[in-house]
């Protein structure tokens, strides 16, 4: 629903500015797609369409670091394995079942799903990512995509090639919503020789590459045998990190490995929920926050988690740390908050567009409505949000100044239409 012009009246602001204010009573003004006022109530400018924010909490959209979001129909599939299994055994096989058309309904399920949490942007490692391209421009939602590139698959070739055809275009398109990256899936299913390949073209083409690292032990343990390095090292000497590199879960770095990755500004996607599910361990964040890298937050895919709730994955944040510590103080909750939009903006090198409410700042903001019985009395919004609040209470999501959703429902999506044909094909797929 592009409306031109939206003004948000009489909420409380969490802005995640750099005075980190959080305005108790206060408006904000949107006009086309960039927030053009932020500050006391009553002083927005005259809009098109006002949004009563009374009793409810304004803050940047949730930017989901890290995800494969078609993997949606494969929910439920594949529940209870270690990793390794997962991925021979149920993943990987039912993935070389997919279509096309496939990938864009399982995307537009995720995007449905995401839209109605509060997410506004997400980062995206698939298959078949011109269908994402696809769902993204259709839906109003923002986006990192990047395709998946498996260096020991027999098509890698030809997959390569599609990548780079596929940046190139869209930075051709010149897409507002859409920063396309490189996604070599992990450093155990890239040679070097790939690896370097996709560097050169990062570099090249100026854009920043999405990898899993050190998401287990025995990840890390097979590095070290058979490179002689841990999978941090191994990219690092093979000159990825000369790049902007974006790497999901980190949850074995060593002690070295921190300060490479502090060294080199690698922004690091926290997925608290699918590394429990899959037990693949607790990630340092505490002490990587403390060393000075940016930890930003995702859900994973819908595969291994199994939702796509950002509100969830910072509660996740809070407690998992609190408790593996022993310092319930060691994240708050407005740390786990920012974590999951200012920090993920941040670890994504988006934060000049998102993550804050800033006037000059792309319009991707959420409103959440407090006036529920589980959210009062109303105490502390912040807590509220990440101790309390469900994706439910989103009420309002506003996509580079469009309305996606309002007042629950949404605008751009035909979701009874999308739940019948993503259940279908996922029904074929696992059959």
């Amino acid at each position: 629903m592009s409306l031109g012009s939206i003004a948000i009246k009489n909420a409380t602001i969490i802005t995640f500015d750099p005075d980190e204010r959080i305005i108790d009573v206060g408006d904000i003004g949107i006009a086309g797609s960039e927030i053009v006022y932020v500050g006391g109530a009553d002083q927005a400018p005259e809009a098109e369409t006002t949004i009563d924010g009374e009793g409810c909490v304004v803050l940047p959209g949730f930017v989901n670091a890290h995800t494969h979001l078609a993997m949606t129909l494969m929910r439920g599939f594949a529940d209870d394995m270690r990793v390794q299994e997962w991925l021979e055994q149920k993943i990987w096989p039912t993935e070389e079942r997919l279509e096309k058309a496939d990938v864009y309904w399982g995307a537009m399920l995720g995007i449905a799903e995401m839209i109605r949490s509060g997410t506004t942007c997400f980062n995206d490692m698939y298959w078949a990512f011109d269908e994402t391209l696809r769902a993204v421009i259709e839906s109003g939602i923002r986006a990192c995509p990047s395709g998946v590139l498996i260096g020991v698959h027999p098509q890698a070739e030809e997959h390569l090639a599609q990548a780079i055809d596929f940046v190139r275009r869209c930075q051709e398109d010149g897409h507002e919503r859409v920063v396309p990256m490189f996604g070599p899936h992990a450093p155990y299913t890239c040679p070097d020789a790939m690896l370097k390949r996709v560097r050169a073209q990062a570099q090249e083409l100026g854009v920043g590459i999405h990898i899993h690292l050190s998401e287990t032990k025995q990840e890390v343990e097979d590095s070290l045998r058979e490179h002689g390095k841990t999978p941090v090292e191994r990219v690092r000497d093979l000159g990825l990190f000369d790049v902007h590199v974006i790497a999901p879960h980190c949850v074995h770095p060593t002690d070295s490995d921190i300060d490479v990755l502090a060294e080199y500004g690698v922004g690091v996607a926290h997925n608290p929920g699918s590394n429990m599910k899959l037990g693949s361990g607790i990630a340092p964040v505490p002490e990587m926050r403390s060393r000075g890298v940016i930890v930003g937050i995702g859900t994973d895919g819908a595969a291994s988690n199994n939702n796509l709730d950002m509100l969830e994955e910072a509660r996740l944040a809070a407690l998992l740390h609190k408790v593996n510590t022993g310092d319930p103080t060691v994240i708050s909750a407005y740390e786990a908050l920012a974590m999951a939009t200012r920090e993920s903006a941040r670890a994504l090198e988006i934060f000049d567009q998102v993550g804050s409410i800033e006037v000059g700042k792309r319009a991707d903001v959420i409103v959440i409505d407090l006036k529920q019985p589980h959210l009062s009395p109303r105490h502390n919004a912040v807590s509220h949000i990440v101790y309390a609040a469900r994706a439910s209470d989103v009420t309002a999501t506003i996509v580079h100044g469009e309305l996606l959703m309002l007042d629950g429902k949404l605008t751009t999506l035909n979701e009874e239409e999308i739940i019948r044909e993503a259940s279908g094909r996922a029904a074929r797929l696992v059959r």
